[in-house]
This record gives C-alpha cells, sequence and structure tokens, in this order.
C-alpha cells in the first residue's frame, strides 16, 4: 500500500510571508507559492516520501521562483504603466506576520522603506537575506535555492544588510519618523505651500503608482514646492479625502478615503528629521489587504 506525504499545507502561510518579502507584491508571492505546491503535487508519491522536511523543501522551491521571478522584474517594470512601488501591507494581514506572536519581529521587514530599498539588491542579494536574516534559514539551505556555496550566501547577505544600513530612510527611528509624519500632517491641514516646504528635504521625491488604472503621476515630482504644490492641489481637488492613521512594518502611513472607499495609502521616507520620499501607492490591486 502506497502512502503519500501530506502536501505541508500548513506551511503556505509562512512561504507567503517569504515570498512577499521577496517580491513586494502579494499577488505575484501568492503566484510563487501556488507554483511550488504544483511542482510539489507533480512529483510521484514515492519522490514525496523521500523528502524529509516538505515544508523545507517547499521554501526551497519558492525562493527558486522567486529568483526567477525578480530576474525578469526589471523587464516587466519597464513595461509597467508609471512608476511601480512595493505593495503595502496592514499590519493584521497574516502575509505580515502568520504567526501574530512573530508581528514584532517580521514585522519592520515590509516596512515600505526596507521594501523600496530591496528593489535596489541583486536578486540573489534579496533571497539570500530575506531567507537568512528574516526568517533564520540556515545558509546551507539559501545555498540550496539560491545555486551558490552557503559561503558565498553568506557574502550576499552580508552584502545586503550593509546597504539596508546605509539606507538612511531604512535606519530613520520610529520615533523620528513619527515626529515628521505629524508636522507633515499638520502642514498639509494648513493648506499653506511653505509651510508644508518646510517639512520637506530639499531634494524630496514623490512617487505615485496607479498602475494605469487610476490617475497618477507617470513620473516622480522632484523638489520641495513641486511636492507640496502637488500635494496641497490633490487635496483641494478632493476634498472629500478621509484621512486615517495606520501602521505598515510598524511606521505609521495614511490610509486616505473618499466615500468610504480607499483610495489609496501614503507613506513617507525621512532622513534627519524631514521628508525625502512620499510614497503614494493607489494602484487598486495593490490595496485590496485595507478593503
Amino acid at each position: 500500500m502506497t502512502t503519500t506525504v501530506p502536501p505541508a499545507e500548513d506551511a503556505r502561510p509562512r512561504l507567503l510571508a517569504v515570498a512577499f518579502r521577496m517580491l513586494g507584491d502579494a499577488g505575484e508571492a501568492e503566484d510563487a507559492v501556488q507554483e511550488a505546491y504544483a511542482r510539489w503535487f507533480r512529483l510521484t508519491d514515492a519522490e514525496r516520501a523521500d523528502v524529509r522536511e516538505p515544508a523545507a523543501w517547499l521554501t526551497t522551491v519558492t525562493s527558486r521562483i522567486c529568483l526567477d521571478v525578480l530576474g525578469s522584474a526589471r523587464h516587466r517594470r519597464e513595461t509597467y504603466v508609471g512608476p511601480w512601488l512595493p505593495e503595502p501591507l496592514p499590519a493584521h494581514s497574516p502575509v505580515v506576520a502568520p504567526d501574530p506572536a512573530d508581528l514584532a519581529v517580521l514585522g519592520e521587514s515590509v516596512d515600505l522603506a526596507v521594501l523600496v530599498a530591496l528593489e535596489a539588491l541583486t536578486p540573489a542579494q534579496r533571497v539570500a537575506w530575506v531567507l537568512h536574516d528574516v526568517f533564520a534559514v540556515p545558509f546551507d539551505q539559501v545555498a540550496e535555492a539560491v545555486g551558490r556555496t552557503p559561503q558565498a550566501c553568506r557574502a550576499l547577505a552580508a552584502a545586503a544588510r550593509r546597504a539596508l544600513r546605509s539606507d538612511r530612510r531604512v535606519a530613520a527611528s520610529r520615533d523620528e519618523h513619527a515626529r515628521a509624519v505629524a508636522a507633515f500632517q499638520a502642514a498639509c491641514l494648513t493648506g499653506d505651500v511653505n509651510a508644508l516646504v518646510a517639512v520637506l528635504d530639499p531634494s524630496v521625491v514623490l512617487t505615485s503608482d496607479g498602475g494605469g488604472l487610476v490617475s497618477a503621476a507617470r513620473r516622480p515630482v522632484r523638489g520641495a514646492d513641486a511636492v507640496a504644490r502637488f500635494l496641497l492641489g490633490l487635496l483641494a481637488r478632493h476634498p472629500r479625502f478621509e484621512v486615517r492613521p495606520a501602521e505598515v512594518g510598524g511606521r505609521l502611513v495614511a490610509v486616505v478615503a473618499e466615500d468610504d472607499a480607499v483610495d489609496s495609502v501614503l507613506a513617507l521616507g525621512v532622513t534627519d528629521g524631514v521628508v525625502t520620499d512620499v510614497w503614494i501607492v493607489r494602484n487598486p490591486h495593490k490595496l485590496t489587504a485595507w478593503s
């Protein structure tokens, strides 16, 4: 009589959490995990019986799939309509922390500043960092996923770590970030350009992601005066906007709704107490977790 190894469905929440941090998009993460399970089910009963740890096998396969997706992401994003931003996830999303007890440990890795900084890494660096530094996967297993030696994977993770530590938006403390957000919100409420310019870095960049599905700036808006006027003009055109605070990755964001429907999530990058980046996610496919 043939016995079948269980498909480790209980690993799915963790796999989604891993894949999201690698890809920055919940839909793409779901596709990657689905493909990993499809490959699992394509194994024969005997092949599945030989897998000692199905969850580890699925993690390795999911990571390889994500590595391939990341390798083609640059080409795909060249055809994306307007700027591409990672998907902001609310703290209650199971993709942030499959086990709520792990929220404090895993939550920071979905901070939008972290996800934006991860975009600058090579695919191998990103996969190695996510697996080892976020999910404590041993380097021997990371090596299987990345196709490098364990020593090379140590170097990849170390390079990723250095890059993240050098990004001052990532390094900003929660208190520093919260104070900058409060000052930004207060300045927006005044409707005064000079008040808003005062809390912005002179080289601030505003990036808006509509994905071609809703209106958004097709190019980044640069400079304090231009960003301030863009934001105040947006608020003037939408007097019914309602803004409520929320958290993404342990940092404050603004959830903007109009007529009870979430319109966008606005997050700030902060350096030395001033706003250096304004990220506005309007693509409705990236806001489903906020509904």
